[in-house]
């Protein structure tokens, strides 16, 4: 190994070191939580640039969030590599339709949609009650469902029978709401997010000098998160490879939190069937939890099936943490409204000594909620709640007041 690279890998992990070394695909890092999957990332891009594998400008990594790619960005800038394309699947797809989509159909992109909601609000309106109640978000989230899973609105139902999925409406409301929406999208000349993903495929598809272009310039891909692929990210993804192998993917199986978009594990599950020669490299060592923390969460993985993973600490010893399963998510908040009044009147500790952690910012409501009927006071520290389609409006209204 060149001195260049034995800088590069001098603090990983045995483990780490094992995944920043294979250089060329295809690699699977199967990453618990805590255990640097990030760190391993840059570094072996960093050790693709080093050792000469591929200029940075050939690399596209693929990450779940902008804030990602600007921190995966940062890091290899640190490691002195510069020019590697970092991007969300949406971002890069916007890319390339932006560069590419008008120079070979001849017709613009078109604009896009900020969010659903303005387009939705009025099919939920015309619902029968008491469905025309239910949150825009809900109606929202299931299109996205159904367009991430690559199904049109004629094939909606039939994809349900398949999948047992359940909508958050009647299926033939559902299906009524979701083609409505289709309709006014194509008459107004927007696009949503699933459809940028959607037109790359077809830009790919249908004009070989444009899938061309991306594939002489992309060389190699890293995919961040990739148990959270959805099966129109997967089949952009496949066109960016045309075959390839060149592909290193990073996740956990049992971290999958966005199957209500249509996300599914099966992708990082299968990626031996679909690639047999690849590496597959796990990261166990966790940098972010106490052993009692880990022995916990060890024992309720052994329950998920999928990749095996038994992480060890790296930090001293904690407190032992509570493990409650419960029936539901009302019956979660109210638990931990109970344990906040527990602490705070039996233990003497302050609320605002207490944190409520959650996965995602649509699971702060049911708490938020469950907090203002205890007349518990709190704060949402992200400001999700702003966000959300009401208070956006009223805050649009409180602006065209002050005007």
């Amino acid at each position: 190994m060149s001195a260049s690279l034995d800088r590069i890998v001098a603090e990983l992990n045995p483990a780490q070191r094992e995944a920043a070394t294979a250089v060329n695909g295809p690699v699977a890092i199967l990453a618990g939580a805590g255990t640097g999957k990030t760190t391993t990332i840059t570094h072996r891009i960093a050790c693709q640039v080093a050792g000469g594998s591929f200029r940075p400008s050939q690399i596209l990594a693929v990450t779940f969030t902008e804030k990602a790619a600007g921190e995966l960005k940062a890091r290899l800038a640190r490691l002195g590599v510069e020019g590697v394309e970092a991007r969300t699947f949406h971002a890069a797809a916007l890319s390339q339709l932006s560069r590419l989509w008008e120079r070979h159909t001849g017709t613009p992109v078109g604009e896009i949609l900020d969010s659903k909601a303005p387009l939705i609000a009025s099919l939920a309106n015309a619902l029968p009650v008491p469905h025309k109640f239910i949150p825009r978000r809900d109606l929202a989230t299931e299109i996205e469902w159904a367009k991430n899973r690559m199904v049109a609105p004629e094939g909606y139902v039939d994809e349900l029978d398949a999948t047992g999925h359940t909508p958050p409406i009647p299926a033939n409301l559902m299906e009524r709401v979701f083609a409505g929406y289709e309709r006014r999208k194509r008459a107004t000349g927007r696009l949503d997010f699933e459809d940028m993903l959607g037109l790359a495929v077809r830009l790919l598809d249908e004009h070989e000098a444009a899938a061309s272009d991306i594939r002489d310039r992309f060389h190699a891909f890293t995919v961040d998160e990739y148990q959270d692929v959805n099966p129109l990210q997967q089949s952009l993804l496949d066109r960016w490879l045309a075959g390839r192998d060149e592909l290193c993917v990073v996740g956990d199986d049992y971290q999958t939190i966005y199957g209500f978009t249509g996300a599914t594990p099966e992708h990082l599950l299968t990626f031996q069937d679909r690639f047999p020669s690849a590496r597959i490299v796990r990261l166990e060592e966790s940098y972010r939890s106490t052993p009692e923390v880990l022995a916990v969460a060890n024992r309720l993985t052994d329950r998920l099936g999928g990749f095996r993973k038994e992480l060890r600490a790296t930090r001293p010893s904690g407190p032992s943490p509570v493990s409650r399963a419960l029936q539901n998510e009302p019956a979660e908040a109210s638990f931990v409204v109970d344990e906040i009044r527990r602490l705070h009147d039996e233990e003497r500790v302050a609320f605002e000594e207490m944190a409520v952690l959650y996965r995602i910012n649509a699971r702060s409501e049911r708490f938020e909620e469950a907090l203002a009927e205890a007349g518990i006071a709190f704060q949402v520290r992200d400001g999700a709640f702003l966000r959300r389609p009401g208070p956006r409006a009223v805050l649009a209204r409180l602006r065209r007041g002050s005007a």
